[in-house]
């Protein structure tokens, strides 16, 4: 017959309920010297002695030859006393007899559960150092001491989570299971996050001899990107990992500690390390700062902290790994490797994604796959598959990027939907001729960085920026949506004036949100108002003009390594500071349009379905306002005509005229009306 081998579950409470037989004679042998047994309690002396086994010590690879009682001592390097105070503990959950054998060994029917007294007295090798809080059985929250008047009296019990891993139970802790995101180990990494990873765990090695680990902080806007890389290097070291958010620290320093010594606890028993998560902690108050600053410089064990930007530390060593997303070439790979035989029908169009929009590995994973679904799903009008799928796949990549890309800047920027093209825009030719080089240089970035060599020279100047100066109405939003209907791009308008705040270092941050949200989706950015926020540079007088300054100088920078195409708007170029000026690639100014160009845009304001009857575009040229106005008025004149059942005519465009005048505080003069009134 072939031996049946005992399961771990079952071998572990084999073990202990031999462990619990001694323990029982060992109390029944206390309770005989307190009777006057002398000879039985000579006998269960000497028994007690036999079995007082040191602790073992644990060997890479022996794990599998202990008991998980043997392990758990090896791990804490519990002394035979400290090994047999838990055991007592455990006795009173697993076996009924226990708690009347505690009672009768203190003598008082009211005690029937273990107690340091009891243990002091009962059990071999007795020493006070179990007792002390930095022991391991208190320090490792093994156990726990009810209430009572002296430390001695107070009954102990086992923890719960210890209670099961003794008898071949691994499971998490109950209270850090609400607060702990166990992280998978990451699969397929790109090769500079596996480099990275490589080097966390090289640095993890070093440090395993003296168990002083330093921690690990990874610095980059992309969470997803930084919780892969710390899970491989941990895979690398036989690590699992787990991940807490900063807000779910207490920062009650008490609460916050025993929170702290339970991880401790955790690291030990599942060989796992910790990922703390605080994106921003300059935006946090003190006391959320100062949890997370106790959290990673007051916690042992292997630990990792994820941020925006560099956090310093106070005490314990920290080594920094910035991550950002994928290089571009390898995001061109991946997206070939995504593709796969539909890639070659892409012809170059490639370049143009990953030129403009910065995503991850697995964002591209599944917009590729979702792009190949979408494809096979759209028949011609003959129900055969079109002959340009090509065509249409680049077409579904570049929409599902952009639009997958949307939701962090939704929240901190308002999405214009550009309706405007190039028909719709008046402007002298010196002006259209500048809009076009704007497209051109975000069509071309890719080739003139990237193939031909001008990324190479330096990251600095790269990013597309320009100055739309002129009063309002003179067509500079028109002109971004233009723009971002030429490139089939998104347009974000962020008012500056809202952005700057009266804190300081308030506005950098505000900025940084949005440009960072931005990079994945590389959408065209209308910083409006930038007047709020430039202007000419005066002298310093204190740490709030400093500031402002710092914070003019945050944005342009952030312009110019920004991917996509970033636009100041203003009313007063001469507000500007000429030395900001020059920072910028293109400084376009917009025009108060002339009569011929205000005829130009009366002529094309109404859409061709609104019925018109007799209006005279040489006559509303004379009224002297910007084409923002012109449109104001077009659309109140289609209303007033739709009210009264009549197309749209010269005397609706005069009450509309009148109306726009007076929101403006001007007066409609005879000049501009004569011989049309």
């Amino acid at each position: 017959m072939t031996a049946v081998t005992p399961s771990w579950h079952d071998l572990n409470q084999s073990h202990v309920v031999g462990h619990l037989n001694r323990l029982r004679e060992t109390l029944q042998g206390h309770i005989a010297t307190r009777s006057g047994e002398r000879e039985k309690a000579k006998q269960a002396a000497k028994l007690k002695s036999e079995n007082a086994a040191k602790p073992p010590t644990i060997r890479a690879g022996d794990e599998s030859q202990l008991t998980a009682l043997d392990i758990l001592c090896g791990l804490f390097r519990l002394s035979p006393f400290e090994r047999d105070i838990l055991l007592l503990c455990a006795g009173m959950e697993l076996s009924s007899d226990f708690a009347g054998l505690c009672a009768s060994a203190q003598g008082d029917p009211a005690r029937p559960y273990p107690t340091f007294s009891l243990c002091l007295a009962a059990l071999a090798d007795a020493h006070w150092s179990a007792l002390t809080p930095a022991g391991a059985l208190r320090r490792n929250r093994l156990i726990e001491i009810g209430a009572s008047s002296s430390l001695t009296t107070g009954a102990i019990t086992i923890d719960e989570r210890i209670l099961h891993f003794i008898v071949g139970v691994n499971h998490w802790d109950e209270r850090l299971r609400a607060l702990i995101d166990p992280v998978p180990a990451g699969a397929d990494l790109p090769p500079s996050f596996m480099q990275t990873a490589n080097e966390i765990a090289a640095i993890w090695r070093q440090a395993a001899p003296s168990g002083s680990f330093p921690v690990i902080q990874l610095c980059g806007p992309s969470l997803t990107c930084k919780r892969r890389i710390a899970a491989t290097a941990c895979a690398l070291v036989g690590l699992n990992l787990c991940a807490i958010s900063a807000d779910a620290l207490n920062t009650d320093p008490v609460e916050l500690d025993s929170l702290l010594r339970l991880w401790e606890r955790e690291y030990i028993l599942s060989k796992c390390a910790l990922l703390l998560e605080c994106d921003d902690l300059s935006s946090v108050d003190t006391a959320r700062r100062q949890a997370v600053y106790r959290a990673f410089e007051r916690t042992n064990g292997v630990m990792l902290l994820s941020s925006k930007e560099r956090e310093p530390s106070r005490e314990k060593l920290m080594v920094t790994f910035d991550v950002g997303k994928p290089t571009i070439v390898e995001q061109q790979e991946l997206w070939r490797t995504t593709l796969a035989s539909a890639s070659p029908m892409l012809n170059g169009r490639l370049d143009e994604l990953t030129a403009q929009f910065d995503l991850t590995d697995q964002s591209i994973r599944m917009i590729g796959a979702e792009a190949l679904g979408r494809t096979a799903c759209l028949p011609d009008k003959n129900g055969k598959a079109k002959s340009d799928t090509g065509e249409m796949l680049a077409r579904i990549l570049w929409d599902t990027c952009r639009v997958g890309s949307r939701t962090r800047l939704d929240d901190l920027a308002q999405r214009i939907e550009p309706a405007a093209g190039w028909d719709d825009l008046v402007l002298p030719e010196a002006q259209m001729l500048i809009l076009r080089d704007i497209a051109s240089h975000v069509r071309q970035r890719h080739k003139v960085y990237q193939k031909w060599g001008f990324a190479g020279k330096g990251k600095r100047g790269l990013g597309i920026s320009a100055l739309f100066a002129g009063t309002s109405g003179t067509g500079k939003t028109m002109a971004a949506e233009v723009l971002a209907n030429e490139l089939h791009l998104d347009l974000y308008r962020i008012d500056l004036s809202a952005v700057v705040s009266k804190y300081i270092g308030e506005s950098e941050k505000n900025l940084r949100r949005v440009f960072d949200a931005a990079e994945e989706c590389g959408a065209i950015l209308l910083f409006d108002e930038a007047d709020a926020i430039f202007g000419k540079r005066s002298e310093v007088k204190d740490s709030h003009d400093r500031y402002a300054n710092l914070e003019v100088s945050y944005l342009l920078q952030r312009m110019e390594s920004y991917r996509g195409l970033a636009i100041l708007t203003t009313n007063l170029k001469s507000a500007l500071d000429t030395a900001f000026l020059r920072r910028l690639r293109f400084v376009l100014q917009f025009p108060f349009p002339d009569s011929e160009q205000r005829a130009a845009i009366w002529k094309t304001t109404f859409p061709a379905a609104t019925p018109t009857d007799g209006l005279d575009h040489a006559k509303l040229a004379q009224l002297n306002v910007a084409g923002g106005n012109i449109r104001n008025m077009a659309l109140n004149a289609a209303f007033l005509a739709a009210d009264t059942g009549e197309p749209v005519q010269m005397k609706h465009i005069l009450r509309a005229a009148q109306a726009e005048y007076d929101k403006l505080e001007k007066t409609l003069t005879q000049a501009e009306i004569a011989g049309w009134v």
